[in-house]
């Protein structure tokens, strides 16, 4: 089994309901969420006109292959009735695989871990709260460190709602 990090976020709709349903949705499949981190408002990054997310973070354990649980996020993505209009734009539900143990994968589907972590807020709060001292495999520093050192332009704040 291989341990992997998700990050889940949602802007339309009744937020925490679209994140329990995909959390759902992923315990169908060969996957074992072993811990969920608290929910945090996120102000949008890039497209500002758009309402506020809520993000999680999600510890997980697998034996599907990296490229496999991505065709599976992305088909719950689909099921919940994710359309793609505009880049950054609002989304029923978004769900991004950051890490997958300490593998590294650069491929046009399928880039681990996920490379926008380290410049965003939204999944650093929500990660450092179920795993601070992880080491991202490919900068050798821990999440906290990350966080900690991190320069950021959006939000994110614990809303006190729980999954």
């Amino acid at each position: 089994m291989e341990t992997i990090y998700l990050s889940l976020g949602t802007n339309m709709g009744n937020k925490p309901g679209n994140l329990k349903t995909a959390l759902r949705l992923i315990s169908g499949l060969p996957v074992v969420i072993e811990q969920i981190s608290s929910i945090y408002a996120t102000e949008p990054v890039g497209l500002k006109t758009q309402p506020d997310f809520y993000n999680i973070c999600v510890r997980g354990s697998t034996a599907m292959t990296p490229f496999a649980l991505l065709e599976a996020v992305k088909k719950i993505e689909l099921e919940m009735g994710r359309v793609k209009q505009e880049k950054w734009g609002p989304r029923i539900i978004d769900i991004d695989i950051l890490f997958y143990s300490n593998i590294i994968i650069n491929h046009e589907v399928l880039t681990i871990p996920h490379p926008e972590i380290a410049s965003r807020r939204f999944v650093l709060e929500p990660l450092f709260e179920i795993a601070p001292l992880f080491v991202h495999p490919g900068r050798g520093i821990t999440i906290k460190e990350l966080l900690t050192g991190g320069v950021f332009t959006e939000s994110a704040v614990r809303t006190g709602e729980s999954i």
